[in-house]
């Protein structure tokens, strides 16, 4: 990658760009929520598409000088149409939190009745939470998981009766198994709600096959572009031929709500870069990609099991490892493995005792490496970098006591600051990582 203009105008921002290079270069990323551009989509963001102003809609701009621009867009809208197979596309959202209020906003008035998966059984704050707007202008109620980590549609279903809620979320930031999408359809049609997917974590897994897509099932679509899509950070609203069915509006409502209810001029240069990897993801090499992705998945989930960790619900349909390492443990985890060159996060488990900041298990993905070309035998070997730090962390506990528990975490800081074994570890990582490049081997070419 060429930052040479950068590096003649700012030397202090182009080192930070290589130093971040470095990073990206000899980690092993796990953490979910994150995956590797194409560099054909980053030359696209930084397109002079960037300098335009074009609020509003093609054909509809209250600036001059958007021919090109409403190109760009319907290039970007039909694209995501053939890729998801629906109807209507908005790919103007900024980012995750106003393209879920958008939905809000088109659909329900203040203080309607809307339902979605409890927040630390696998939600997210950006749907509802007391740190969210959300939790200001609607009724909440909350649907779970049952004791073996599956979604409870009875109770789903049970609830849904009860409170006639306007709107149904079916999504979930921390759930390793199939979404269910055709049950809670069945559930909404009783009570005549509008429901929503919010495939987030699962939309490259769809278009690839390899998960059950929404289209069929639910009225209304949301996805972001960086997980298990290889796309820049961006979002998209879709509406699907099943509610236009009913309200034809539905799309011009949804449409109205990103602008200018909740904001305002498109990003121009983002919208771009969603239009090339929305080409990207229609060719047949994205398609086995996210079928490897799925498949390194499994195989993490049964070496880790292997070794003796236990995997939240056993097993993963999808491209989410959750491994349950108990009794606060996460935050020793999230640490140490950072010391030795692994990213991932920490997360709270269904009924945790600990709270969001302590959380009792650790939350792994295999996107990023699979876009690295890594496959089963690689993925065996981060499995196993996994288990040496547990085995060397495990001892530590940690206290409800506030003031053992600063003790413990300040002794467990010095223990990992210049650890020996993490830092074989590190040496490890990075040997493996440099034989799989990401800046040498971004595209979508079959790696011989």
């Amino acid at each position: 990658m060429n930052f040479e203009n950068l590096k003649k105008t700012d030397s202090i921002c182009y080192d930070l760009v290589q130093e971040e290079i470095e990073r990206q270069e000899t980690s092993l990323e796990l953490i979910p929520s994150e995956c590797i551009a194409s560099l054909s989509t980053i030359e696209a963001l930084w397109s002079p598409f960037t300098n335009k102003y074009s609020e509003w809609y093609p054909k509809k701009r209250y600036y001059a000088g958007c021919d090109v621009v409403d190109k760009v867009e319907n290039l970007a809208i039909e694209r995501a149409k053939k890729a998801y197979n629906v109807e209507h596309v908005n790919v103007q959202p900024y980012s995750w939190s106003p393209a879920n209020m958008a939905v809000y906003t088109a659909v329900c008035e203040p203080w309607d009745t809307v339902m979605w998966l409890k927040l630390t059984e696998g939600w997210h704050l950006t749907h509802w939470w007391k740190a969210s707007a959300t939790s200001k202008f609607f009724n909440i109620v909350q649907y779970w998981l049952k004791e073996d980590w599956y979604i409870d549609l009875e109770e789903v279903e049970n609830l849904a009766l009860k409170h006639k809620p306007k709107l149904i979320w079916v999504w979930a930031t921390a759930y390793s198994r199939e979404f269910p999408f055709k049950e809670f359809s069945i559930i909404a049609e009783k009570i005549g709600a509008y429901l929503v997917a919010d495939i987030a974590h699962i939309s490259g897994l769809v278009i690839a096959w390899v998960h059950t897509s929404p289209v069929s099932f639910v009225d209304i679509i949301t996805t972001t572009t960086h997980k298990t899509l290889r796309w820049p950070r961006w979002w998209m609203i879709m509406v699907t031929k099943k509610w236009l069915q009913k309200d034809k509006d539905l799309a011009k409502k949804i449409d109205s709500a990103v602008f200018p209810w909740l904001q305002w001029w498109p990003h121009n240069h983002q919208t771009l870069a969603i239009a090339v990897a929305l080409w990207e993801a229609l060719k047949p090499e994205f398609i086995q990609s996210n079928k490897q992705i799925v498949k390194n998945a499994k195989t993490l989930a049964k070496q880790l099991q292997k070794l003796g960790i236990k995997i939240i619900s056993w097993w993963t349909d999808n491209h989410l490892v959750l491994a349950d390492i108990w009794r606060w443990k996460g935050i020793f985890m999230h640490e140490a493995c950072e010391i030795a060159g692994i990213s991932l996060n920490k997360n709270t488990i269904p009924n945790d005792p600990a709270s969001p900041f302590y959380p009792s298990w650790i939350r792994m993905w295999t996107p990023i490496l699979t876009m690295r070309w890594m496959k089963e035998e690689e993925i065996k070997k981060a499995a196993n970098f996994v288990w040496r730090i547990y085995n060397l962390v495990k001892h530590f506990e940690f206290s409800e006591n506030k003031e053992i528990r600063l003790k413990n975490l300040k002794e467990f800081r010095e223990f990992i600051k210049d650890n020996i074994t993490l830092q074989e570890i590190k040496k490890e990582v990075k040997e493996l990582c440099l034989k799989f490049s990401i800046y040498k081997n971004h595209d979508y070419k079959s790696k011989k």
